[in-house]
């Protein structure tokens, strides 16, 4: 039978938000790059079929990381004892301009992709920067790797520095289709997504030029919300017509209501903004290393959790400071507990099953049918060797995943991974 794949090993993913399923000495099957179901005795169908035999490692979802700069990989972990706006100006923005040189983007993006081919996720949304040529070097270096992703091209021409700023709203705007039709032509896995990096550094102009983009080609959105008090503050004086910070990007369309659309953080995001967000299908994309690292606060994920919201988690390189999604699982939960404990207590921490739905299922929804190994969704798998670390104790596969993903086993411990039913590791 052509094209089926078969994994046979401790197979564990979400079912829903509240449980994860684990099936012991199992076999994962799936058709074309879908899942076919998990089977506790092979079917009499797939007897021919060869069989890879993990033996007694965990098969888990791929994770999907839906907030990641790939241009601040190189300076991760530096500048952690500023807050966000000051972070930008001192590294990110100078950092971010040297990618007009090809030679330097090809370097620290080849750090990069090779990262995160590496790494357990299989799926991602990543940000650029408003360099075209650059951005499709990028795209091609993640076409590469054989993982899903989403890339955006970042657009910004105000409130930067003269070298990270585009000439104004149409050189921006034209850059952008020209970048969205080669990439469009080139790619089969890196996909365009529109990215105005966020309101201060987009005039209404540009913001209008971004909508009819977005009219016209359809691609999902991703931009930041609501992450810092200093940020917010600026948006109000940057645009006195705005409600809310979503409102504005809501004004020119790009907040859900015309295509699917990512926002990260939503720490300060107020009653009128949450609605909104709810009433368009918005997604977060909740970072909880960049948000204890930049001093921005503790978004409540909790509330959107529990209001049946769009959510998923992201690294957020470098403001996250690093790209382990099994870190950002324990980060989520950990701040969930600081935020019961300190903000509000009537909204519980977030439980392991929780967290780890948001780092699959959760974000994986953004891509369709993803981060579950139900029957239909897309084979995305990570094989985890979690024996690397060595226990005397009898541990039950939820006990053993739960260790693991405390234990960071991503980083050291992944012997195998496949993405739309290819293996890329």
């Amino acid at each position: 039978m052509e094209n089926v794949l078969i994994l046979k090993g401790n197979i564990l993913y979400s079912e829903n938000k509240d449980t994860i399923v684990c099936k012991a000495n199992s076999y994962l099957v799936s058709k074309d790059g879908v899942v076919a179901g998990v089977f506790e005795k092979l079917p009499a169908e797939y007897a021919a079929c060869p069989v890879t035999d993990y033996g007694d490692k965990l098969i888990l979802p791929g994770m999907v990381d839906m907030h990641i700069h790939a241009p601040q990989f190189s300076f991760r972990g530096n500048g952690m004892d500023l807050e966000l706006l000051p972070w930008l100006n001192t590294y990110t923005f100078p950092e971010e301009a040297k990618f007009e040189n090809l030679d330097y983007a090809k370097k620290a993006y080849g750090y990069f992709a090779d990262r995160m081919k590496k790494s357990a996720t299989t799926r991602a949304v990543i940000f650029a920067t408003r360099h075209r040529e650059a951005t499709l070097l990028l795209m091609d270096l993640m076409e590469q790797t054989g993982l899903d992703t989403f890339i955006g091209k970042i657009n910004m021409d105000r409130e930067s520095i003269p070298e990270l700023m585009d000439k104004g709203p149409l050189d921006s705007a034209y850059s952008t289709f020209g970048w969205i039709n080669e990439a469009m032509k080139r790619f089969k896995l890196s996909k365009p997504i529109l990215t105005p990096r966020f309101i201060p550094s987009c005039s209404d102009a540009l913001m209008n030029e971004l909508n009819e983009i977005q009219r016209t080609y359809h691609i999902p959105v991703q931009s930041h919300l609501s992450e810092n008090p200093g940020e917010v503050a600026w948006v109000s004086e940057l645009c006195p017509w705005s409600k809310f910070y979503g409102d504005a990007y809501d004004h020119f369309g790009l907040f859900g209501s015309e295509g699917k659309t990512v926002m990260a953080h939503c720490i300060f995001s107020g009653e009128d903004e949450i609605a909104l967000m709810k009433k368009n299908g918005v997604f977060v994309a909740h970072c909880p290393a960049s948000n204890m690292n930049l001093s921005s606060g503790i978004a409540p994920i909790r509330r959107y959790l529990d209001e049946n919201m769009n959510v998923g988690i992201g690294s957020d390189v470098a403001g996250g400071e690093s790209e382990s999604m099994f870190r950002a699982i324990v980060q989520t939960i950990q701040v969930s507990k600081m935020y019961w404990r300190y903000i509000d207590e009537t909204k519980k921490p977030l439980t392991f099953d929780e967290a780890f739905y948001l780092a699959t299922l959760g974000g994986g929804q953004f891509f369709g049918k993803v981060g579950s190994f139900k029957e239909g969704y897309a084979m995305d798998a990570v094989v985890i060797d979690d024996s690397i670390y060595p226990s005397p104790i009898d541990m039950t596969i939820k006990q053993r995943i739960e260790r693991a993903v405390y234990l960071s086993t991503d980083i050291n411990g992944i012997v195998g991974k496949f993405v739309n039913g290819s293996k890329v590791l």
